[in-house]
This record gives structure tokens, C-alpha cells and sequence, in this order.
């Protein structure tokens, strides 16, 4: 446990959600300590899009209506969002002319 109370009485909420996202899913085989399989399905777990979740990320952070759709003003809006990520290749795909 890294936590350190140092004089605190109340533990801080944060602390209490990573104690238990530990216990219920981080150490499955339940010995205090998280081994090397553990440790990779938490970092890259096996059921992860990576493509889904940037695209999530990229609306999200964009739709500034809100409407769950992206309009030409909203990506230029953001360029440097769009031109730092890996679902566009790093902004590749924003300089690109295929119509000719």
C-alpha cells in the first residue's frame, strides 16, 4: 500500500476506490500483491479498443453541442487534439487530399 496516512484520520475517497478496484478486480487470485499477469490485464486489458476508446475521447472532448457528431467547425475547433492523435496518425490524416 503506497497510501500514507502521516496524521490524517479520514482516509482520502480516492484512495478507498483503488483499494477496492484492487481487491475486486486487479489481484484475481486474491494473495495481496499483483503478479505479472495481473499487472498486463490491468495495463492492456484483452477486451480494450484502443480505436473505440480515442474515438470516444476525440467526441467527447470536441461536440461542443453535445450532439454526439462532429462537425468540420468542431474538429478545427480542436485541431491540436485531432493532430495529436493516433486515430487520425498523429494528424496525418488532416492534411491528406485523396479527392484528386
Amino acid at each position: 500500500d503506497m497510501y500514507s496516512h502521516d496524521g490524517d484520520a479520514d482516509e482520502p475517497e480516492w484512495v478507498k476506490t483503488e483499494r477496492e478496484q484492487f481487491v475486486e478486480f486487479r489481484d484475481k487470485n486474491r494473495d495481496g500483491k499483483m503478479d505479472k499477469e495481473e499487472t498486463k490485464d490491468w495495463i492492456l486489458p484483452s477486451d480494450y479498443d484502443h480505436a473505440e476508446a480515442e474515438a470516444r475521447h476525440l467526441v467527447y472532448e470536441s461536440d461542443q453541442n453535445k450532439d454526439g457528431k462532429l462537425t468540420k467547425e468542431e474538429i478545427v475547433e480542436k485541431y491540436d487534439l485531432f493532430v495529436g492523435s493516433q486515430a487520425t496518425d498523429f494528424g496525418e490524416a488532416l492534411v491528406r487530399h485523396d479527392e484528386f
